[in-house]
C-alpha cells in the first residue's frame, strides 16, 4: 500500500520552497529556528482575516495556498503536535483576565488543532474528508497513513497532506524547563558536534499532493512504519521484522537525529545494520526539532530524488552517488515515538 507524491511546498526556517537555498545555511538565534514566512502571503489572504490568524496558520497556508491553486482536493488531511497552542493559551489567560465574561473568540477559534484543516478548506472551497491527528511526533506519520488507507478504498481522489507546528512561547518554556532544549547557546551550525541533552527549538510546515497517479509523479511512497518504545533493544527487534530484508535497497537514510546525546543510540542502531554503500545524511540542523519535522524530512526527500543531489553539509557518512532511487526517513521524538518513512522514486513502482 502506497502512494504517489506530486507537488509539494514548504515553509521553513530556510525559507519557502520557491525560495529555498539548501546549500546556504541560515543560523539559528537564541537555540530557536523560526520558519521564514513567505512575503505573499498577505497579499493573498484578506488582511482583516491574515490580522486574525495564528502563526501555525501562517505557515501551513503558506505552504498549502501554492498546491490549493493547481488542484482539486477530496480532502484535507493535517498533522500536528500542538497545533495553535498560542492562541490557546491566550484564550486562557483571557479567561483569567476578564473573570469568565465577554471574551474575544477570535483565539479561541483559531487555537483548535484542527482550526488550520478547516481554514485550508474554506480558502479552496473544499467540503469534502477533512481531518487533523495530533499524535505528537506521529501526528504527520498518521496523516500520511490515513491519506493511504484513502487512496485505496478511493482510487481517483487527490488528497493535500500536510504536517506544520509553531514555536509556542508557552510550549517552549515547558519544553526548556523539561530539559527538551539545549540550556548552553549552540549554533545550528555545531549542533551535531556538542554532546549534551536537549536540541534546537524548530517550526515549520510542508504539504504534499498525494493519489495514485504515476504519471508526472515527483515521489512514491513506499511504505509508512511507526513505533513506540523507551528501549533501543526494542527498536532493533522491530527493524529486524519489519525491515532488515529491504535494507540492502536503502541509498539514503534520511536521519532524525537531534543533537541530543540521550537518544543517540536509536539512531546508531539503524545505521549500524545499514550496508556499507548507504550514505548517511541528517537534516535538523536545518528544520530544528518539532513534532512534525518529519514533513519537513519528506519534502526533503523529494527534493533530493527530483535534483539527485544531497545540499551541502548534510552527509555524515558514505560517498555521494550518481543515483538515488530509495530513501529511508527514520525520526525519533523525545526517545519514545520512532518512524520510518521509504520513498523511491517513482519509476520503480506499479501500484
Amino acid at each position: 500500500m502506497g502512494c504517489y507524491i506530486h507537488q509539494n511546498n514548504c515553509v521553513s526556517p530556510q525559507g519557502n520552497s520557491e525560495s529555498i537555498d539548501l546549500n546556504k545555511l541560515h543560523l539559528s538565534e537564541n537555540n530557536t529556528l523560526k520558519a521564514i514566512e513567505p512575503d505573499w502571503l498577505p497579499k493573498e489572504i484578506p488582511l482583516a482575516m491574515y490580522r486574525r490568524m495564528g502563526k501555525a496558520s501562517r505557515l501551513a497556508c503558506g505552504a498549502a495556498l501554492p498546491l490549493l491553486k493547481q488542484q482539486h482536493f477530496n480532502g484535507v488531511l493535517v498533522g500536528t503536535g500542538y497545533g495553535g497552542l498560542e492562541d490557546c493559551v491566550k484564550f486562557l489567560s483571557q479567561i483569567i483576565e476578564y473573570n469568565e465574561g465577554r471574551l474575544t473568540p477570535t483565539h479561541f477559534v483559531q487555537s483548535t488543532s484542527n482550526a488550520i484543516a478547516s481554514q485550508l478548506a474554506f480558502f479552496s472551497g473544499n467540503k469534502g474528508h477533512n481531518c487533523t491527528h495530533t499524535h505528537r511526533g506521529l501526528a504527520f506519520e498518521n496523516a500520511l497513513l490515513e491519506a493511504l488507507m484513502l487512496l485505496k478504498e478511493n482510487e481517483e481522489h487527490n488528497y493535500l497532506l500536510g504536517g506544520v507546528d509553531e514555536i509556542s512561547t508557552y510550549q517552549h518554556n515547558i519544553d526548556f524547563l523539561t530539559g527538551w532544549h539545549k540550556e548552553e547557546l549552540v549554533s545550528n551550525a555545531h549542533l551535531f558536534s556538542t554532546s549534551s541533552k536537549g536540541s534546537l527549538a524548530g517550526e515549520g510546515a510542508a504539504f504534499f499532493t498525494v493519489n495514485n497517479q504515476k504519471e508526472k509523479a515527483l515521489a512514491y511512497v513506499k511504505g509508512v512504519y511507526t513505533f513506540h518504545s523507551a528501549c533501543a533493544d526494542d527498536l532493533s527487534s522491530f527493524l529486524k521484522e519489519t525491515l532488515q530484508k529491504q535494507l540492502h535497497e536503502v541509498d539514503i537514510l534520511l536521519s532524525g537525529a537531534c543533537g541530543d546525546n540521550r537518544f543517540a543510540a536509536f539512531y546508531q542502531i539503524i545505521e549500524n545494520i545499514l550496508p556499507a554503500h548507504t550514505v548517511i545524511i541528517r537534516y535538523k540542523h536545518l528544520c530544528g526539532e518539532y513534532a512534525t519535522s518529519s514533513s519537513f524530512a519528506l519534502w526533503l526527500a523529494c527534493y533530493i530524488l527530483q535534483t539527485q543531489k544531497i545540499p551541502t553539509g548534510m552527509i555524515k557518512k558514505g560517498e555521494p552517488k550518481q543515483a538515488y532511487k530509495n530513501i529511508l526517513i527514520h525520526n525519533t521524538f523525545r526517545g519514545k515515538q520512532h518512524s520510518f518513512i521509504w520513498l523511491q522514486t517513482p519509476n520503480l513502482t506499479t501500484l
